[in-house]
């Protein structure tokens, strides 16, 4: 059955000027490593600042240059920024510009050349996931199979708050990734055509890790 996204409300596809222009910078193969990594942190703030729009506020009494005033400002703050490795990394400066006091968790998978199924490396995760609300950080969404066990690895450590933030997904990884996460909220700054053999997303722009940190063949 073709994905059509109406039948995913939890699903949000960003559209600004600004963030396509970006992404489509990314896309360029020309694109250099110091361009491609500045640009990667650029996306992320402003995908951020979408993601984190309903964050919880609470008034705060201060002391304006005039008078007191009773001002909203974020309650609880328990926000936690976990980058599927490696390729997450590069998201995670942007997101802490809009909220250094996160904390930051990494979660270490690799997809194998085959099967194309993700295996995993690494976890180091904070303390009382239970209480934070939770941002998976990986630019690609493709099969979806990375972000799927990287939500099974979080709700196994007791996460119950979880989102996910990426670049640019497939519409296999997406339909696949919300029939088995219904209830979590996906944030994406462009929706491509499909997978292709070797399961990289057509148009995409190549292995956003390779791209990140300049190990590019």
């Amino acid at each position: 059955m073709e994905f059509d996204i109406k039948n995913y409300p939890n699903i949000t596809i960003l559209n600004h000027p600004l963030l396509t222009h970006k992404i489509s910078l990314l896309r360029d193969v020309n694109t250099g490593t110091n361009e491609f990594r500045h640009l990667v942190k650029e996306i992320a703030v402003m995908e951020g600042y979408e993601a984190l729009r309903n964050l919880p506020t609470e008034l705060v009494e201060v002391q304006t240059p005039i008078e007191k005033a009773k001002v909203p400002m974020i309650s609880g703050k328990k926000l936690c920024f976990v980058p599927i490795l490696r390729a997450g990394l590069g998201m995670v400066d942007g997101m802490l510009e809009l909220v250094p006091s996160a904390k930051v968790g990494h979660i270490g998978l690799y997809r194998d050349a085959v099967t194309h199924k993700p295996h995993e490396y690494y976890c180091k995760l904070p303390f009382h996931l239970e209480e934070r609300d939770i941002y998976i950080l990986d630019p690609m969404l493709a099969t979806g199979g990375s972000a799927i066990d990287a939500v099974a690895l979080l709700k196994k450590h007791g996460a119950k708050k979880i989102h996910f933030i990426c670049i640019i997904a497939a519409p296999e990884g997406l339909k696949a990734f919300a029939e088995v996460n219904p209830d979590i909220k996906v944030y994406a700054g462009a929706l491509d055509r499909c997978l292709n053999e070797n399961a990289y997303i057509c148009p995409g722009l190549g292995d956003a890790g390779d791209r990140i940190f300049g190990t590019v063949r």
